[in-house]
């Protein structure tokens, strides 16, 4: 008896002390949400407008109910508008173009064939009218499921398919029971297209969210990361082993640990977002000119891009795992250490380069190529070092040097995917017709006018260098109080 005392006690405890911490629950709860809300929204305001703009759209269309005139003229069936702008209406103006014209085709041309075959099956008579409906049902039916198959319907017309099938059947089975099957049928379709007509203009005119602009950045984001892993990576893997203005150079004072740690990790994403990408560019096939993109806008060269990009992310990753190596740093790394550092500088220029000109839709500089070219010679460079590293050193186990070998022909790699990324951003722009880089424009027009001022001067033919097949110039700064002599230098 006592210990069934002590246990109902227990109970009765436990579940008071349970209703006594609700309240403490309750508010925890309420301030994770709090939390999650405020963090969405920080994240992507644009997220908010887009749930405004659709309770814009379901208002406008519950006006089919709201006003007896609306009301007298299409009936219940109002309700389809209603369903319309809650399945069509998406986060982009490329989705929501694209979900909207799907179903307003595919419901027109269902209906169309769905009220011509009730037709011609009535001609056969009442015993032969529901064989050619189910007949019609069947090869329309199985004819469009099959066609789903293929890549390019399946990739932008797949949703007009399945609203195909979904309206000629019921307009096709309906049909058989319901005397005024034509009015119903207009009505249907009349209000589907008009609340997908409300969906696509709210998108296009009330702060529109477009998906060729988030693909654009996207990708000049990943390029953007690939540059950031290579900075911090040349500064941290040969940390140990360089001076500290060499440090510096590297990895671009950034010493922040967050930061590092941010920059590192920031190349993952391009890993999994293949999908984003290819969804996205789908999208944007489906936008109109908006902006600087024109209508015939290349955006299957920016899935080429980042394709090539994620080639590259792919070395990083297996770069990245050599970052904090436990093992000390080696003779041999002292002695490859300045090549590599040179390819990991100028191929994080030359992305950094890639980047901005494409988030500002211009032609990549020249200075990109010349980076790598540097590239290669430090390749070049680099091979030679390993070679007379190997004799003087004496390297007795090969094995202690297997990760500094290997670092150096990831890098050897990335190079090249540095290389392919350039050209293929060099396509794009030629492609996307961005604007041409002014850099040697404007040099070319101010040298040509130094020259005619007479502060640019020619070296004269009988000079070395002339004969060296080098064309420099010398440079005379005159200011009326000092005069620099000609014999300065070429630069």
């Amino acid at each position: 008896m006592e210990s069934t005392t002590q246990n109902s006690a227990g109970i009765l405890s436990h579940g008071f002390s349970s209703i006594k911490a609700t309240p403490g629950k309750i508010k925890e709860k309420c301030i994770e949400v709090a939390k999650n809300t405020k963090k969405t929204w920080q994240d992507d305001p644009r997220r908010a407008i887009h749930s405004i703009k659709v309770a814009l759209a379901l208002t406008l269309v519950s006006l089919f109910y709201y006003f007896r005139p609306l009301y007298n003229g299409f009936g219940s069936s109002g309700i389809w508008a209603v369903l319309t702008v809650v399945v069509v209406f998406e986060f982009t103006v490329g989705a929501t173009l694209s979900k909207g014209m799907n179903r307003g085709f595919a419901t027109f041309l269902a209906g169309g064939l769905g009220i011509g075959a009730i037709y011609i099956a009535k001609l056969a008579g009442h015993k032969g009218e529901p064989f050619l409906l189910g007949a019609s049902v069947f090869f329309l039916a199985g004819a469009a499921t099959f066609s789903r198959f293929f890549p390019n319907i399946k990739k932008k017309y797949d949703y007009g398919v399945l609203v195909f099938i979904l309206t000629f059947s019921m307009i096709a089975v309906s049909g058989y029971r319901v005397n005024e099957i034509l009015n119903l049928a207009n009505q249907r379709i009349w209000t589907i297209l008009v609340g997908g007509a409300i969906c696509i203009i709210i998108s296009i005119f009330v702060c529109p969210v477009w998906a060729g602009s988030d693909l654009h950045n996207l990708v000049a984001g990943h390029i953007q990361n690939l540059a950031n892993f290579l900075e911090v990576f040349g500064g941290e893997y040969f940390a140990d082993v360089s001076a500290d203005e060499d440090k510096n150079q590297s990895s671009d004072g950034v010493k922040d640990c967050k930061e590092i740690n941010s920059f590192l990790e920031a190349y993952k994403t391009l890993l999994s977002s293949k999908a984003t990408e290819e969804s996205l560019a789908n999208f944007a096939w489906w936008e109109p000119g908006h902006g600087s993109f024109l209508f015939r806008h290349p955006w299957k060269q920016y899935l080429k891009v980042a394709g090539i990009a994620r080639k590259c992310a792919y070395h990083i990753e297996a770069l990245s795992g050599y970052i904090y190596s436990e093992n000390n740093p080696t003779e041999f790394r002292k002695c490859i250490r300045e090549p590599c550092v040179k390819m990991i500088f100028e191929s994080s220029m030359a992305l950094k380069e890639l980047a901005s000109s494409l988030k500002i839709m211009k032609s990549p500089s020249p200075t990109t190529k010349a980076n790598i070219e540097n590239c290669k010679a430090s390749i070049v460079e680099l091979r030679l070092i390993v070679l007379d590293a190997s004799s003087k050193l004496a390297i007795k186990n090969i094995l202690d040097v297997i990760p500094e070998i290997t670092v150096t022909s990831i890098l050897i790699d990335i190079v090249e995917c540095v290389e392919m990324i350039v050209d293929a951003v060099n396509e794009l722009a030629c492609k996307a017709q961005f604007k041409k880089a002014k850099e040697l424009t404007i040099a070319a027009k101010n040298a040509d006018k130094l020259l005619h001022r007479g502060i640019v001067k020619p070296v004269n033919e009988g000079d070395e260098s002339r004969s060296n097949g080098i064309h420099d110039v010398v440079i005379v700064v005159e200011d009326g109080l000092h005069q620099v002599p000609k014999d300065t230098g070429p630069i």
